[in-house]
């Protein structure tokens, strides 16, 4: 606890930090109260049934995306996934399209010009989805509860939903700016804590409903869920170490010894991104339905289905391939094979120039299968936890996106506060050792 006290303290001294914990909380606090603003029109009153779409199913993970806002028909009703889509079509054209390709090696020219394109297809991505929000709607909610309707109704709805989700994509890249961590996975991870209370509520009100062992069940879930975190946080931090041995160098008339370093290469170099991208394609069924996933029937009730075969399958699949699409862009063999030359660096064994790109790659996608496994089994354990009789609520943190956000964004944001600590010459966070992010390398900005 004195550790603890003194650590608040290093960090209340240090201006920098200080300013940028402060501004990342009040950008949070900005979006938070924004989450609970009704649509002007809709009587917030008699919103319940909305409420109860989203207790169970996908409508709950969307609900868990967007902390509460989908439930409660606000201007962030969206979120920010609009924009999670949009960056997934930016990069998959990076690698398909040869100008997005070249804008992506001009360094930070090419990055801003991507990430204006990444905004305008955000409007676009939010007008598709929007009208189907507003349906669901109407279809869930009373007439009563439009004060107003009609076609300016429509109209003033859409242009709200685009301006809320640029609101909240210019949040997120204000707190990258000028807060810690990266903006838009910390709203996201805003969201899941914010609905992890209402999730244990509702189980442990379950659990005591039942006739005998209801209490031991929810300790038993309890425990497990603490397993879990423990799995995703090795996961996450799992690190092969690939010794280069630098060639002696002569400087002058002066020799210095050979030094032995280490490439690290991450398990899981590719972080939370490719589960994140998967779940956003997961969702595209039940948007262009209109969210009502009650009345679907045939491919768009079977990708509906959280605890479906179908379901699982194609999500563990789509994780699997963007772990290897998100590493692939996020490591580049080439380069590092290039820094090591430029360095009088090599690999014991393994000639410089191409056979350490080749042997770099292929040591990179033989790590990156298991981590890409794993990654995809943590996906869908929350289908086993359903399986179990678990609330869905509940059962959304026993693995998939929420734990992995969860899990990775504090990790990061942890790691960033001790940087500025180290940098100060203050102790970290950590007694025993650095904390290790999710990403060895910058990853590409979302």
């Amino acid at each position: 606890m004195k550790g603890l006290i003194e650590t608040l303290k290093n960090i209340y001294k240090i201006e920098e930090l200080r300013q940028r914990i402060l501004i990342t909380l009040g950008f949070i606090l900005i979006y938070r109260l924004g989450s609970y603003i009704v649509i002007p029109g809709i009587d917030p009153n008699q919103i319940e049934n909305l409420s109860d779409q989203s207790k169970e199913g996908l409508m709950a993970l969307i609900n868990i995306f967007s902390g509460g806002a989908f439930s409660n028909a606000s201007i962030f009703a969206l979120g920010i996934m609009p924009y999670i889509s949009a960056s997934i079509v930016m990069q998959l054209l990076g690698m398909a399209v040869p100008y997005f390709h070249r804008l992506q090696r001009e360094g930070e020219s090419g990055r801003k010009k991507i990430n204006q394109m990444t905004r305008y297809l955000t409007v676009l991505v939010t007008f598709g989805q929007a009208p189907g929000y507003i349906a669901n709607l109407h279809a869930q909610l009373p007439e009563s509860a439009f004060v107003m309707d009609g076609t300016f109704f429509w109209i003033m709805s859409i242009l709200i939903l685009i301006a809320g989700t640029q609101f909240v994509m210019w949040i997120g890249e204000r707190i990258t700016d000028k807060g810690l961590g990266n903006g838009i996975s910390l709203i996201i991870m805003v969201g899941i804590v914010a609905r992890l209370p209402f999730a244990i509520i509702a189980e442990f009100g379950s659990r005591l409903e039942e006739q005998g062992g209801g209490l031991f069940a929810f300790i038993i879930e309890i425990a497990a869920l603490f397993i879990v975190f423990v799995l995703v946080i090795l996961l996450i931090q799992g690190t092969r170490r690939i010794p280069v041995q630098y060639a002696k160098k002569i400087v002058g008339n002066k020799q210095y010894g050979g030094v032995r370093q280490y490439i690290p290469l991450k398990i899981n170099a590719a972080g939370v991104m490719p589960i994140i991208f998967a779940q956003a394609l997961m969702f595209l069924p039940a948007m262009l339905v209109g969210f009502n996933t009650e009345t679907t029937t045939g491919i768009a009730a079977a990708f509906s289905d959280q605890t479906g075969f179908w379901y699982n399958l194609v999500f563990g699949i789509l994780v699997i391939l963007f772990t290897y699409f998100y590493t692939a862009i996020t490591i580049n063999p080439t380069q590092m094979a290039d820094d090591m030359k430029k360095n009088g660096g090599f690999i014991p064994g393994i000639k410089p120039g191409k056979k350490t790109v080749e042997f770099l790659d292929s040591v990179m996608s033989r790590i990156t299968f298991p981590g890409s496994v794993f990654l995809a089994f943590v996906a869908i354990m929350p289908a086993f936890a359903m399986i179990l009789n678990i609330n869905s609520q509940f059962a959304s943190f026993f693995g998939g996106t929420t734990i992995l956000i969860l899990v990775g964004v504090v990790l990061d944001t942890l790691q960033q506060i001790e940087s500025h600590l180290l940098m100060r010459h203050y102790d970290g966070l950590m007694k025993s050792g650095r904390i290790k992010g999710r990403n060895a390398y910058p990853a590409p900005s979302m």
